[in-house]
């Protein structure tokens, strides 16, 4: 993908309607201190137009990143934090899941763990929460720069084993200090929702009906 052109072009809060968007959408989620700015970051060419917070669980919005006028990258708020209340917590899990419902071009959903450790009670939560949505759920494994390159293939294999994914289920490996997996991301959703052949793939990240 060469990115051309990106704007932040609708910040959903709480309370806030639903775009009516017209081109399709990626989300990504991830709990708060896993990454997620970095990573949409990385695949938009930018330093810092997705907020890196200090403060884990401080974004609270949906954010609408629109790229080249061809699609939009949607970033959802950090999940699991300890410091953020529990009503605070019901809130953002209601927004997303009102996202997850009503969007009529979401595509697919990217979920991030952290690949130096096995995933945690709220990742295994969120991830069987994305599938019973109706989404088959992509997993980035982040931080990839933080193991050493042997330690790799046993840590997929623990994501894996953690979140008992559904079999051949996709894990993308990525490092935000280096960029590696940011050109297979971008493979993935040009080849399977910006090219359209007429047929509705079930594949894993797929919305199914």
């Amino acid at each position: 993908m060469i990115i051309r052109n990106v704007n932040l072009e609708t910040v959903c809060g709480i309370t806030s309607p639903l775009p009516e968007n017209h081109l399709p959408e990626i989300a990504f989620a991830g709990k708060s201190n896993v990454g997620k700015s970095s990573l949409i970051n990385g695949l938009m060419n930018r330093k810092a137009l997705a907020r890196i917070s200090a403060t884990p669980g401080k974004t609270q919005t949906i954010n609408f990143y629109n790229i080249n006028e061809e699609l939009y990258l949607v970033d959802l708020p950090g999940y699991g934090y300890a410091k953020v209340s529990e009503q605070e917590k019901r809130k953002w899990g209601q927004l997303i899941e009102r996202y997850l419902h009503g969007s009529e071009q979401l595509k697919a959903v990217f979920l991030l763990v952290d690949i130096r450790h096995a995933p945690s009670a709220n990742d295994k939560m969120m991830y069987q929460w994305i599938v019973a949505q109706g989404f088959h759920p992509i997993i980035i494994a982040t931080k990839l720069d933080k193991i050493k390159r042997s330690q790799k293939d046993k840590q997929l294999k623990l994501i894996r084993q953690g979140l008992d994914l559904v079999p051949g289920t996709v894990i993308i490996p990525y490092s935000s200090v280096t960029k590696q997996g940011r050109d297979e991301i971008w493979d993935l959703v040009e080849t399977r929702y910006l090219q359209t052949d007429g047929k509705e793939a079930k594949e894993d990240g797929d919305k199914l009906s």
